[in-house]
């Protein structure tokens, strides 16, 4: 089956860690999943942040350097062509949780980071003028300060315990009440408010799909459809986005 995508008039697409897969970054919550690592998850805490910055940089400094050297695959390339694809009047929206900044790099162009960008690094004070710059350092021989204000540097991420972007969850949900299609590939579905979104296309009327290598557990009845596959063979795909 393929999606007709001249037939929606506002899309909406939410991507995970699933996407950036065939690059051949780890996921988080799969069978290997960087989640699954009792270390890792507490580096990604807000309060180890606080407490133990130098292990947070160790986590966060160590996947800049797989994620400089790997290559967008045909998952992301099939979203650059999509967006691409839309007539003056549509509207496309790209929402990912990934942090790697592959779709970018793709060439995406409406993209909104819902938590960060694992290459940015930006001041721990919040009224420090010093804004998010890109950084190639890994930071693993000691905790980096803010050459503005002194505070510690941290990776532009966000962290567990931590709140999403305002900005950028207003400019989401804005999108969602008015989608005509909502299409979630390579995520979870499970984690809030990610997990909410579908609720909100469905409200407004949406067609919505879930694209993922394995089924939703627990199933959300918010989703009209799911297709199961890898994200860079299943999307060109099923949107008619192939080579």
């Amino acid at each position: 089956m393929m999606i007709d995508l001249s037939a929606y008039q506002r899309i909406v697409v939410l991507t995970g860690a699933g996407v950036s897969a065939a690059s051949g970054l780890r996921t988080y919550r799969g069978p290997d999943g960087l989640w699954k690592d009792e270390e890792v998850r507490r580096a990604a805490m807000v309060e180890t942040l606080w407490t133990e910055p130098a292990l947070t940089w160790r986590l966060f400094g160590a996947r800049r350097m797989p994620v400089r050297t790997v290559q967008p695959n045909a998952a992301h390339e099939a979203l650059v062509r999509m967006e691409e694809s839309m007539r003056a009047d549509q509207q496309f929206l790209l929402i990912t949780q990934n942090v790697d900044g592959l779709h970018q790099r793709a060439g995406s162009r409406k993209v909104l980071e819902l938590h960060g960008n694992v290459t940015f690094t930006r001041c721990m004070s919040n009224s420090c003028e010093l804004a998010p710059f890109e950084d190639g350092d890994d930071h693993s021989d000691e905790v980096p300060r803010c050459p503005k204000c002194g505070s510690v540097l941290r990776p532009d991420v966000v962290m567990f315990g931590e709140y999403l972007p305002v900005d950028t969850l207003r400019q989401s949900t804005q999108a969602l009440r008015v989608c005509d299609l909502f299409i979630a590939i390579g995520t979870s579905g499970i984690v809030a408010p990610a997990s909410q979104f579908v609720e909100l296309a469905e409200v407004a009327g949406a067609r919505t799909i879930y694209l993922n290598l394995e089924p939703m557990e627990p199933p959300n009845p918010a989703f009209h459809e799911e297709h199961l596959g890898r994200a860079e063979e299943l999307l060109p795909r099923l949107c008619g986005m192939g080579a």
